[in-house]
């Protein structure tokens, strides 16, 4: 099977995962696996390959984000039950450098609700590792939301490797938000670069950037999901520096949903030094509306 096959096939393989309520698409196109998840603790897993793969061939951010967004949410869940809607207010990672390699997996400690709230406000903790050892740390606070109106969230279906593989579909069978999605991936299949930097469409230059909203960046609710944004912020606050710049550390605060046809980044320099720089990115959706304000640091490479 040769990589537009391989990368194709996974992707009806995500539609058809996608089929089954309770999740969403990005998640079933990672084939994210619920490996444990309690009420303590919660450990979450990702496999390697050229569907998610970045240019130097590891996992891309974008899929660590969103493993590690939900590894924060599933131990706060299993408190409250796997339909609930969590919203993600604020997250944090630190990064060790170690490289994005072999099957990623996160472990979110849950760490309680904050006390005296008018809303119930989970807190939680998260470490991801992978072949290379611990690639980030961080943490997440999230609110318990009620489901938008006329929608009924169903529960989170918890996969894992041991779940049976779902049916095989071609493209004769698929409606047509699978269709838009499936087209989306010949796009970028066809533009001949790296394919996940396509498929989600983030492409920032010099600090700008856009990401256009869909089913195949959504979250359960429509919204564009939070650890794909993420992604965007740090490829923007990124493009703002030399290529050898890392990023060591991102904080992100989530303002509104994203909304729109399209979230639009913008990063401003607002520290260079010798050895370590600060970035502020803003991400915007609908009638300009924030979304995001999120704060990248960088460290120069050796």
């Amino acid at each position: 099977m040769n990589r537009r096959q391989l990368i194709r096939g996974r992707v009806l393989r995500g539609i058809a995962l996608n089929r089954q309520p309770g999740f969403h698409f990005p998640g079933n196109f990672l084939d994210v696996s619920f490996d444990h998840v309690a009420r303590d603790a919660s450990r979450l897993s990702v496999a390697p390959g050229a569907w998610c793969a970045d240019a130097d061939g590891q996992t891309d951010f974008g899929s660590l984000a969103l493993l590690a967004d939900l590894a924060l949410a599933a131990c706060m869940r299993a408190h409250l039950g796997r339909a609930t809607r969590l919203a993600t207010v604020n997250m944090h990672l630190q990064f060790t450098g170690a490289a994005r390699l072999g099957r990623l997996a996160a472990q979110g400690v849950f760490q309680g609700f904050l006390r005296a709230a008018a809303g119930r406000l989970g807190m939680s903790r998260v470490t991801v590792a992978g072949e290379a050892g611990q690639v980030c740390y961080g943490s997440g606070t999230f609110m318990v939301l009620d489901p938008p109106k006329n929608m009924t969230l169903h529960p989170v279906p918890l996969r894992n490797r041991k779940s049976p593989e779902p049916r095989r579909l071609n493209d004769g069978n698929l409606e047509l938000k699978e269709r838009k999605i499936l087209e989306r991936a010949e796009i970028a299949l066809a533009a001949g670069g790296v394919f996940i930097e396509e498929f989600w469409g983030i492409r920032p230059r010099e600090g700008k950037g856009a990401l256009e909203n869909g089913l195949h960046v959504g979250n359960r609710v429509g919204h564009a999901q939070g650890g794909i944004l993420l992604a965007l912020a740090a490829a923007a606050a990124g493009s703002t520096l030399p290529p050898r710049w890392l990023l060591s550390g991102i904080s992100a605060w989530y303002i509104s949903p994203g909304e729109g046809k399209a979230l639009r980044a913008a990063s401003k320099v607002i520290h260079h030094g010798r050895l370590t720089a600060v970035v502020r990115t803003q991400i915007t959706g609908k009638n300009r509306r924030r979304v995001l304000d999120v704060v990248t640091t960088h460290c120069a490479g050796a």
